[in-house]
């Protein structure tokens, strides 16, 4: 069966969308709660007002505000772009996903936090015993 997924790194964004997501991560990511709270009391406004076609349309805006706050935190967290991100940075930090030197998912330094990757033997974990 052929994998047609995308490998982290992979593919590499524009320079058009690398424009965009600078500018916009600037936009505190509460502005995007703030509109989407915004959009439902203004629904709730115009349902009141018995305008039921603007109340539905208005209140259909609080999920793409919702959404569009998600993506703004997730571009200021991970960055724009991993392909860039990695050819500044030079390699791979120990632990992350996707990389072959560690052998957990999400695993630190001196510590193995997260799911045990495929093929690879597992530890038991040492927990007190109740009393």
């Amino acid at each position: 069966m052929i994998d047609y997924r995308v490998s982290r790194g992979e593919v590499e964004e524009d320079q058009l969308t690398a424009a965009i997501e600078k500018s916009t991560a600037k936009i505190p990511s509460s502005a995007f709660l703030v509109l989407a709270i915004g959009a439902m009391t203004v629904s709730a406004g115009l349902q009141a007002l018995n305008k039921k076609h603007a109340s539905m349309f208005v209140g259909q805006w609080a999920a793409p505000f919702l959404l569009l706050g998600i993506y703004n935190k997730l571009v200021k967290q991970h960055g724009s772009d991993a392909a860039s991100e990695r050819s500044h940075r030079g390699s791979h930090e120990r632990g992350s996903i996707g990389n072959q030197e560690g052998r957990y998912i999400g695993s630190q330094e001196g510590g193995h936090v997260g799911i045990p990757r495929a093929g690879y033997k597992t530890s038991p974990r040492s927990y007190p015993e109740p009393e």
